[in-house]
C-alpha cells in the first residue's frame, strides 16, 4: 500500500473510533488516562481561529504511523508564532479511555527546531541576528554570583547560546549545552584558539536558574576544566525581554511549569559584531568550530 494510502487508512480508523466514542449513552462514565507521546514533523498549515495546525509528521511510537493530520494546540496564542514550513518537536498529549479510545487530543511543549523564515517576527519587535550586526552591552549575573557584562570579552570570539536547566526535551537546552561542551573539547586542542575564545550559556529563566543552580548544571558539562572560559549566566527579569529580542529567543510560560522556547545560538566576532547565527538545533559543533578557526584573531 501506498504511503499516501496508509495515511488515508490510519486517518479513516481514527475517526471510526472517534465515532464508535461519540455514540455512547450521554449518560455513561467512561473511564480516561492521559498519555503523552513525543512528536516530531512539519507544519503544513496553521488555523488561529480554530487554535489548530496542520502537521505532517513521523511515525509516533505506540500510537500511529506517519501521517499529515491536524492537531489542537494547548496555547492558542502560541499558533500565531508558528507558520508553514517550521519544524517542531512537541508533547501530545490524549486521553485514552477503558476501551482503548484516544480523545481530546492537542500539542503542548511545542518548540521550533527548524525555522522555514528565521526572519519571522512574533507581535513583539526580535531581531534576527545579521553578520555585521554589533552587538549591545548585556548586563549577566554568572554562575559565581558576579556581575559579568558581553562587551567585556571584546577581542575573543564570543559564543552564545540559551538554556533553561530545567528543560525537559533532550535535544533542546540539553542537546545545546552538549554541543558547547564539545566545542569547548576541540577548541581545547589549540591553545592559541581556545585562549581567543570565550563561552556563555545565558538562561531565559532567571527566576529560577539562580547562581548556584546555573553553577549545579554547568559543572555537570564543564566537568574539571570549571567555568573560565565557559560560563553559564543570566539577566535580571527586567532585563531578559530585551535580551530575547535581540537573540530572537522566544520563551513562554507553560502551565506546568515548562517553557515552550526556541533556541538561538550566535558568533560574536572579536569586534563585537556578529559574525554567525545557528537557530534551532540543527547545526553541528565542528561547522561552529571551523568558523571560529577561520575568523581573523583578536
Amino acid at each position: 500500500m501506498s504511503r499516501m494510502g496508509q495515511r488515508c487508512c490510519a486517518a479513516s480508523l481514527l475517526c471510526f473510533c472517534g465515532l464508535l466514542a461519540g455514540c455512547r449513552k450521554p449518560t455513561e462514565t467512561i473511564a480516561k488516562t492521559t498519555r503523552e507521546f513525543k512528536v516530531k514533523g512539519k507544519i503544513v498549515a496553521t488555523d488561529p481561529a480554530h487554535s489548530e495546525i496542520t502537521l505532517d509528521h513521523e511515525a509516533i511510537p505506540g500510537l500511529m504511523e506517519a501521517m499529515t493530520m491536524p492537531y489542537k494546540v494547548a496555547r492558542p496564542e502560541i499558533v500565531e508564532e508558528l507558520h508553514p514550513g517550521d519544524v517542531i518537536r512537541a508533547r501530545l498529549l490524549a486521553d485514552q479511555t477503558s476501551d482503548g479510545d484516544y480523545t481530546n487530543s492537542k500539542l503542548d511543549q511545542i518548540a521550533v527546531i527548524g525555522q522555514a523564515k528565521p526572519d519571522f517576527k512574533p507581535k513583539s519587535n526580535y531581531h534576527a541576528p545579521n553578520p555585521g550586526d554589533v552587538m549591545p552591552d548585556f548586563a549577566l549575573t554568572d554562575q559565581d554570583g558576579k556581575s559579568i557584562h558581553t562587551s567585556q570579552f571584546k577581542g575573543k570570539a564570543l559564543l552564545i547560546t540559551f538554556i533553561y536547566t530545567r528543560c525537559p526535551i533532550d535535544d533542546f537546552c540539553p542537546k545545546m549545552s552538549r554541543n558547547f561542551a564539545a566545542i569547548s573539547k576541540s577548541l581545547a586542542a589549540d591553545r592559541a584558539l581556545y585562549d581567543g575564545t570565550h563561552m556563555l550559556s545565558i538562561s531565559f529563566d532567571p527566576a529560577f536558574d539562580k547562581p548556584s543552580v546555573l553553577r549545579a548544571y554547568g559543572k555537570t558539562y564543564t566537568g574539571a576544566a570549571g567555568f573560565a572560559h565557559w560560563q553559564f549566566a543570566a539577566p535580571t527579569a527586567a532585563a531578559l525581554p530585551d535580551v530575547e529580542k535581540y537573540f530572537n529567543v522566544g520563551a513562554t510560560p507553560e502551565s506546568d511549569g515548562s517553557l515552550t522556547h526556541s533556541l538561538s545560538t550566535v558568533l560574536i566576532d572579536p569586534t563585537g559584531k556578529v559574525a554567525a547565527w545557528y537557530p534551532g538545533s540543527e547545526w553541528k559543533p565542528e561547522e561552529v568550530v571551523a568558523k571560529i578557526r577561520s575568523m581573523p584573531r583578536g
